[in-house]
């Protein structure tokens, strides 16, 4: 796909936030980190669950500079509507974008061909709009808010701390690695 490292595209579009429609475009992510969190359907099964999951780590997220923008090619009229109707999605207050017209979905190659639904899928954008983390499981299978924290504050570090890497199942605080000859055949 080749899609890490590449910079998202142009869009503008209407969210459902926080009570209010608000238009958003690619523009609102310069300067911070962002969620572009896909999901197939309003009204759906496994969708709920890991929107009210991401929903219960909005404020960590928050708090690590990161605004989350939830995307499905529903409209921002259908998101309202859930929002109002589920208790599990009512706990958002993050963006729900609508991509009735597929620009996001096709922008970040996540369109299904001719369903006209997005996978389930996650990219995590750095302050310069470039795509350092993405994650994308068939529709049964759930994703982990908690996981998509750590692999934040792992991206994170890593832009902070040019040269050092962070290893398998790194957390905040634990020890990274410095690539070198060195350590070549020693890992």
């Amino acid at each position: 796909m080749g899609i890490i490292g590449s910079k998202i595209k142009p869009f503008t579009t209407q969210s459902y936030y926080q009570g209010k429609f608000v238009e958003v475009s690619d523009t609102d992510t310069a300067g911070k980190w962002a969620v572009f969190f896909f999901y197939p359907a309003d009204f759906t099964f496994v969708c709920p669950t890991e929107l009210e999951d991401l929903a219960d780590q909005y404020e960590t997220l928050k708090g690590l500079g990161v605004e989350v923008y939830s995307v499905s090619t529903d409209t921002h009229f259908s998101h309202k509507a859930w929002h109002d109707s589920s208790p599990a999605i009512g706990k958002i207050n993050y963006h729900m974008l609508g991509d009735q017209n597929h620009t996001i979905a096709n922008n970040f190659g996540v369109l299904r061909d001719g369903v006209g639904l997005a996978d389930r899928a996650t990219f995590v954008v750095d302050p310069d709009g470039v795509i350092q983390v993405m994650e994308i499981t068939s529709e049964g299978v759930g994703r982990n808010a908690e996981e998509l924290v750590r692999k934040i504050k792992a991206a994170v570090y890593v832009r902070a701390h040019p040269g050092e890497v962070c290893p398998a199942k790194w957390e905040e605080g634990g020890e990274t690695l410095a690539p070198s000859i060195d350590l070549v055949g020693k890992i």
